[in-house]
């Protein structure tokens, strides 16, 4: 964890939380796993706000509790990380994925759940299935079985996952009953007590979809009930109905999205070096094998040509010998992105994730060298990623380069931190005239540090898009006035001199402030899209 990954982290939970919030999640950044008692002495925040604080953090799952490691019975002890708080910068991601998988009923089905950080199906259901049919044409509504389907079939992507239950609480919406305790037996040692949160993934019911009784179809609001959105979220909270869903509350799996954006990766990266049926191929290979891979593999397991060629989608009407020759080209490719496991069921192949992934990240530094530097630095740079050590002639002979440029690209790229110069001596005086003073570029350091300079820019246009916001506050306010007062208005079918009338309380220079503070704006929304999404 670095400065610049906290100073994102504060900024991110500021954004989105408040400012009491970033305070108390910067600290437990510094700070490390820390009870209640003394993150209320060392951020001096009273003891209700430090509360209501960790409780947003541990419900949109920034944060997570357990019990203190000192000893049993110890005051509960809070902690969090930047990969956590980090996942805000994907949530835009999360969404537009979930649409183009399953439409724009998947889309709000994550879009809920990432706002208010865990609901019940029940919930999700009716709030999403009424949104839909808020946007649809009058007379018609979504129903809720469709909605239900799309929650299915995102529970069996593994795309959601059932909240873990708390420790100590009873399994009973799993269907079994909680595990009772066993008495210790005196004169043996007590089986060592476990301090880690529970895991979804501990759970055996994570998966599972519920059985819920959801009839009916989505409401419309009416425009006279605007006013009343206070008392109706009460009264929807009181609501005694039930649907056989209660307790079992369900949360967005990160590692899932993150495992399909590599996958897409790969996938782009091959049809860009090879071509769309090289892709597809791969696509098959990793979505055979997305149940049975662990996370964590170096590689998809062995899968046959034969198996590949079942699943390969009916409308590329591949012939198997032209299988066969794409197999051999994706395997014999330097990118290394399939490999060959063995010679049975016509060959057994494998996607290397791990090496596919490694290349990826050597051929972004290599374009980032190019971009910055220009060609004959990146020529230089990807001579010494392919040669390992080389002293500075030995990189102008190679790169044919004249000598007085290469010493120049070389020093620049040295003084990035792009390049490192080792010293290998001769003898133990390390005197210069008996040194060899070899280039080299040690890859995963410096995707780190690139890595690093991404979160700086980040926190730098987040905190200037925060700086244009505040200096032109009270217009903005003045501008969503206005449009509320107009928005009213036309529903409730005003004629059109009372909504020029309140259309002209902006005056021209203020519009033309607007239109610029928006353009600004915007243009720093996309260059902070744009810079996360080059470093993930």
């Amino acid at each position: 964890m670095t400065a610049q990954e906290v100073r994102l982290c504060g900024l991110l939970l500021q954004e989105h939380f408040g400012e009491v919030v970033a305070k108390v999640g910067t600290h437990l950044l510094k700070s490390g796993a820390q009870n209640l008692r003394t993150i209320i002495h060392e951020t001096g925040i009273s003891l209700d706000l430090v509360k209501k604080s960790l409780c947003v953090l541990v419900q949109h799952g920034t944060c997570v509790f357990s019990s203190g490691r000192k000893a049993p019975g110890s005051p509960t002890e809070y902690r969090t990380s930047c990969d956590r708080i980090l996942r805000i910068l994907r949530y835009p991601r999360y969404i537009y994925t979930a649409k183009t998988l399953y439409g724009d009923t998947g889309e709000l089905i994550i879009e809920e759940l990432l706002q208010r950080g865990d609901m019940t199906m029940s919930s999700t259901v009716k709030t999403v299935a009424d949104r839909l049919t808020q946007n649809m044409e009058e007379g018609r509504s979504m129903d809720y079985s469709e909605v239900s389907s799309a929650f299915s079939k995102l529970v069996e992507t593994h795309f959601l996952q059932r909240c873990p239950p708390m420790a100590g609480a009873g399994t009973k919406d799993s269907g079994t009953p909680a595990t009772p305790a066993t008495p210790a037996i005196p004169g043996t040692p007590a089986a060592p007590v476990s301090t880690a949160p529970p895991t979804p993934e501990s759970f055996p019911d994570c998966y599972r979809v519920p059985h819920v009784t959801l009839i009916g179809r989505g409401k419309r609001r009416l425009s006279n009930e605007d006013g009343e959105d206070q008392r109706n979220a009460k009264k929807t909270k009181m609501d005694s109905e039930t649907h056989g869903d209660e307790g079992i509350y369900w949360q967005v799996n990160f590692e899932r999205f993150h495992l399909h954006f590599r996958d897409q990766a790969i996938i782009s990266a091959v049809a860009n070096k090879l071509d769309q049926t090289s892709s597809e191929i791969v696509r098959t290979m990793l979505r055979m094998s997305e149940v049975t891979t662990s996370p964590t593999a170096t590689c998809t397991k062995p899968l046959s040509a034969n198996e590949i060629f079942r699943s390969l989608p009916s409308s590329y009407n591949i012939p198997r010998p032209i299988l066969d020759q794409y197999l051999t080209l994706l395997v014999d490719d330097p990118m290394e992105f399939v490999g060959k496991a063995g010679e049975s069921g016509g060959g057994m192949y494998v996607v290397n994730l791990h090496k596919a992934l490694a290349n990826l990240a050597r051929a972004t530094l290599e374009s980032v060298v190019q971009e910055r530097f220009g060609s004959r630095s990146a020529r230089i740079f990807r001579l010494l990623l392919r040669k390992r050590h080389l002293e500075q002639k030995q990189v102008e002979d190679f790169a044919m380069i004249p000598a007085k440029e290469a010493k120049d690209m070389l020093y620049t790229l040295l003084s990035q931190n792009l390049v490192q110069l080792q010293e290998i001596p001769k003898t133990p005086d390390y005197a210069p005239s008996r040194t060899f003073y070899l280039y080299t570029v040690n890859q995963l350091p410096t995707a780190r540090m690139l890595l690093q300079n991404c979160y700086k820019t980040v926190a730098n246009l987040i905190e200037r898009r925060l700086f244009e916001s505040k200096e032109s506050k009270r217009l903005l306010e003045k501008s969503q006035r206005i449009e509320a007062i107009l928005a009213s208005l036309q529903a409730s079918g005003a004629e059109p001199e009372q909504l020029t009338e309140v259309e002209e309380m902006i005056t021209a220079p203020e519009k033309q402030q607007l239109e610029a503070l928006r353009l600004h704006i915007n243009k720093l929304d996309s260059a902070e899209n744009q810079t996360w999404k080059g470093s993930l």
